[in-house]
């Protein structure tokens, strides 16, 4: 009679559920995945809370929501999907709510929060009835590579800003802060950490330098020692808080879309980009359970803005565990308990100071930048709308008027220079539903020394 090992039920069931052979990988090798994806991605625990304490939530509620929607979606992804992708709360969206719908719009967050909820909604509608796939499709890779970076300046700049590289000047807008402050050169060798680790292909370059940073404050007297484990705090102050219904203002409708699109955008082009470095995708960016990883992606965002936590993306940093091995679902779903148990972290997660954390948002609009690269920059009616697109974010401090200013100078360039026929349906309704958004909805304006 054979004898069976300990843990050869246990490896049966993970063979069944995650196809573990067929992927040519193992449990061991999955694990390890999924640690690398977890150490690469935990960041998003101390961000996310920082960001949206700016908005007035509750930031040790948001640390906690924040861990259980990464829990839940990455979980999910794996069981449903069988995809070594992880999701969390996405970075730029979060931005987006705090400094400018709350910030500058004025809006509560509780309201803004409801906008993140039914931009989510319609990301799931458009899934739903395949519309996800046709716009993917047919908007010019130019203006999707304007988004990509535009948000990245965005990031950036906030970044910039609450390091206190960057100030408010009322001659030229914005100068070069106190070079000589704590938060500058903190924030400076943050990002200057994370960037050279990084080139040396160092996964968790932006958590070692968040820790490293946190320390130094530590020993110069900016942070406080608050212990390491503890109960989780309680979410009542943003969970059952968000305001869906107050949400549905013809005010806010721009910044609706503007969710949805955006969101779109980065969760697919995640999606593509991971299961590629994977070797699960074919010729035309298709990949196994494509369908299933849509659906969970878009539930996510539903789930994680009713909670409160910002909209929901699928993570680029999921690429760290599949270098090292990770091919399955089961890669996500440690990723997921690794995140659950994060939840007793919260006195950790409080000691973070804001410059800890703005080497990680500039090192973020440096990745997204990056894809400018992509652009037909010896064609003008290419270039344009994409430059347009990119700098109208920060400068504007709106995601939603750079995406529409660049949509409309698309349709503009390709008509001026009697190109219309490269003017796709998809584009034009987008455009006039921008032009439309312009003359009907009374426009905010944002006066940027207000925020800094």
């Amino acid at each position: 009679m054979s004898m069976s090992s300990p843990n050869s039920g246990s490896q049966g069931l993970l063979q069944r559920v995650f196809k573990l052979q067929e992927h040519g990988t193992n449990a061991r090798t999955e694990l390890i995945a999924g640690i690398t994806t977890f150490l690469t991605m935990v960041y998003i625990i101390f961000v996310n809370p920082q960001i949206l304490a700016a908005a007035n939530m509750d930031i040790k509620a948001v640390f906690v929501t924040t861990c259980l929607i990464a829990a839940f979606g990455s979980i999910l992804m794996g069981l449903v999907a069988n995809l070594p992708i992880a999701v969390a709360p996405a970075m730029g969206l979060n931005a987006f709510f705090a400094f400018v719908v709350v910030g500058a719009m004025g809006y509560s967050w509780e309201v803004a929060m409801g906008a993140i909820f039914w931009g989510a909604v319609g990301l799931f509608l458009l899934t739903l009835f395949r519309i996800r796939y046709w716009i993917i499709a047919h908007i010019p890779l130019s203006l999707r590579v304007g988004i990509t970076s535009g948000i990245g300046l965005f990031i950036a700049m906030m970044g910039l800003k609450n390091s206190g590289i960057i100030v408010p000047n009322n001659d030229t807008i914005v100068t070069i802060g106190n070079f000589a402050s704590h938060n500058v050169l903190l924030g400076a060798l943050g990002f200057f950490i994370i960037a050279i680790l990084a080139a040396r292909n160092i996964h968790a370059a932006i958590l070692i330098s968040i820790v490293i940073t946190t320390v130094i404050g530590l020993l110069l007297g900016d942070v406080q020692y608050q212990g390491i484990f503890a109960m989780p705090p309680s979410i009542t102050t943003v969970v059952g808080k968000v305001d869906i219904v107050g949400a549905l203002d013809i005010g806010l409708s721009g910044v609706i879309f503007a969710f949805m699109l955006v969101n779109l955008f980065d969760s697919s082009g995640t999606l593509i980009g991971v299961t590629d470095k994977a070797g699960l995708t074919d010729d035309k960016g298709k990949f196994p359970r494509m369908k299933q990883a849509l659906y969970v992606d878009s539930l996510s965002s539903v789930a994680g803005s009713a909670m409160g936590t910002s909209s929901v993306t699928a993570f680029i940093e999921s690429t760290s565990g599949v270098s090292v091995g990770g091919r399955t679902g089961l890669t996500a779903v440690v990723v997921g308990i690794l995140f659950l148990l994060a939840i007793f972290l919260s006195p950790l997660a409080g000691m973070v100071p804001s410059y800890a954390t703005a080497g990680a948002l500039i090192y973020v609009g440096v990745l997204m930048t990056s894809s400018l690269t992509r652009v037909k920059w010896d064609d003008l009616t290419e270039s344009v709308p994409a430059f347009i697109t990119a700098v109208m974010m920060p400068f504007s401090f709106s995601i939603t008027e750079g995406i529409a200013l660049g949509f409309i100078a698309y349709c503009v360039m390709k008509v001026g220079t009697f190109r219309w026929k490269e003017i796709n349906l998809c584009v034009v309704i987008v455009s006039l539903l921008f032009i439309l958004k312009i003359l009907l909805i009374d426009t905010h304006v944002i006066d940027l020394n207000s925020l800094f």
